[in-house]
């Protein structure tokens, strides 16, 4: 695979699809826009064999670079982070264009052609290592997903579409301006450069700050948060599939891939702002959903205590923290797609969302009632799916920083398992008390396809997390040696003798773990 551009390739292919479509009858655009997001699976199958998970190669993998003017270029490359995130997305646009294949039926080519310039920015916001490049590509995603609300979405989608785009447009501003000082001062666009370029630790707050403002609404995190429920209830559910599977996860890659490595003390020094609202976070959104009678706002609250045990993750500071939150975006991205697809297959059969017009579908719908059920309980955590291995890994890291935030975030978990619960006892259980939804059919053979693969990742995450795992390892590692400097003293840590000062304790354990690597190769 040297030297041969996947990465572009990836991009072109729904690119072209996305043009095909814009000129085809709806039956072709149809067909054109599955066979894409097919192929650009097949090429991220590819993508994930050919990649280099032993951790002794170049941590930027499949590296494109061409010069366009002045500083900016086109300039590609992965490491195992976004190489994850790339695999998610390009796995859930087949199921998102399945999902749409009936229920769409007004302008189909320039639905599916949105979708798939959809797909070209998010794999474009994965891949880009030119700063400009990332910023293009991070804002234009938003056009896509505005089109898909404010025109097949529901009867308040303009309201919806206004509100998505201005909430997360506005942080964007503060986020250009600091990468044109940071672009300024270090004379580069390069981002692994960037990642490794030591910025002035009075100027890191005020990037920090300007970064968090974009990335904070996206995730999306408390108090920014209310455009969600909004974009969520008005949009499609293909949109509300993409909008949680992979748009919210770009939030968390910004964290992973800026504030993080390139400011890092800034990072350990507003660590506890980002603990306290991921705590508000996660109680505050899930008492909001465990009263909801409205099923897609349910999973739009329960979207956003998932991403706050990310955040918590992601500002532990460690290996397990960071791998947690990343697992946490992989198996929220999974599960909170299959719940929307779950909301959409009852909603085209009765055409409404409220909790109370359903009960029993057990009975009637038992194939739908299992599938259900599952994705219910990898939401709640379950051991053996997918949320599970994210979870635990996420608290155990926060509880290494503080035990006082990982028992709030615990909290939260248990309220998850309440409002999950309780929804599906009054959707599939219980009484039978209107006729037209206990005459509801089961799955269709089109509904299996879409639910079953999703099913199937979420069991072979949850039983086999080392397989995801693996590719992001090394770059984690070196994410968690470049914090080491500035990470802050935990609260639950128990020290043995005299206190020894954080930067010191992570470099002894940093070089330890060389030296046991090191003579682990030795042998």
């Amino acid at each position: 695979m040297d030297g041969f551009p996947i990465l572009s390739l990836m991009m072109a292919v729904p690119m072209a699809g996305a043009i095909a479509c814009l000129y085809s009858g709806a039956a072709q655009a149809r067909m054109i826009a599955l066979v894409a997001t097919l192929v650009d699976l097949v090429l991220g199958v590819v993508l994930w064999a050919h990649f280099d998970q032993s951790g002794t190669a170049a941590q930027w993998q499949f590296q494109e670079y061409a010069p366009i003017f002045g500083r900016f270029a086109w300039a590609l490359g992965i490491d195992g982070i976004a190489l994850m995130l790339i695999m998610l997305t390009v796995f859930l646009m087949p199921i998102c264009i399945g999902a749409s294949w009936l229920a769409i039926e007004k302008r189909v080519g320039e639905y599916m052609a949105a979708f798939l310039f959809m797909e070209v920015l998010m794999i474009g916001v994965f891949t880009a290592q030119d700063l400009y490049l990332f910023y293009i590509m991070f804002e234009a995603g938003l056009i896509p997903m505005y089109l898909i609300i404010g025109i097949w979405g529901g009867a308040d989608r303009i309201y919806a579409s206004y509100k998505f785009f201005l909430y997360t447009l506005l942080g964007s501003v503060l986020m250009l301006i600091a990468m044109m000082w940071m672009v300024h001062d270090a004379g580069t666009t390069d981002i692994p450069t960037l990642m490794a370029y030591n910025f002035d630790p009075k100027i890191q707050i005020w990037l920090w700050l300007a970064f968090f403002a974009s990335f904070a609404v996206k995730m999306p995190m408390w108090p920014v948060h209310t455009w969600l429920p909004d974009a969520h209830v008005q949009a499609p559910t293909a949109g509300s599939v993409i909008l949680a599977g992979v748009l919210l996860k770009m939030g968390g890659y910004g964290f992973i891939r800026f504030s993080l490595p390139m400011f890092p003390e800034a990072s350990a020094q507003l660590a506890p702002l980002v603990w306290g609202l991921s705590m508000v976070a996660v109680v505050y959104t899930s008492l909001v959903a465990l009263v909801q009678s409205d099923m897609k706002k349910l999973i739009a609250y329960s979207s956003v205590a998932h991403m706050a045990i990310v955040t918590v993750g992601l500002f532990a500071f460690n290996q397990a923290g960071i791998e947690g939150a990343m697992m946490v975006m992989l198996g929220h991205g999974l599960v909170s797609g299959a719940l929307f697809l779950c909301v959409g297959v009852i909603y085209d059969r009765l055409h409404t969302r409220e909790i109370a017009r359903y009960g029993g579908l057990s009975i009637n719908m038992p194939k739908y009632a299992v599938l259900f059920m599952l994705f219910t309980m990898a939401s709640v955590g379950l051991p053996g799916t997918s949320n599970f291995v994210g979870e635990f890994l996420s608290l155990m890291g926060i509880y290494q920083a503080s035990s006082w935030v990982a028992l709030v975030c615990t909290t939260g978990i248990i309220l998850g398992a309440a409002y999950m619960l309780y929804l599906y006892r009054r959707i599939c259980y219980g009484d039978q008390k209107n006729a037209d939804a206990a005459a509801m059919p089961d799955l269709s053979m089109r509904e299996v396809w879409l639910l079953a693969p999703i099913a199937a990742a979420v069991l072979w995450m949850g039983i086999y997390p080392e397989s995801f795992l693996s590719p992001m390892r090394s770059d984690i590692r070196a994410l968690e040696a470049r914090l080491a400097s500035a990470a802050p003293a935990g609260d639950s840590k128990i020290k043995m003798g005299p206190a020894i000062p954080a930067a010191e304790a992570h470099h002894e354990e940093a070089s330890a773990m060389s030296h046991e690597e090191a003579s682990g190769e030795a042998h």
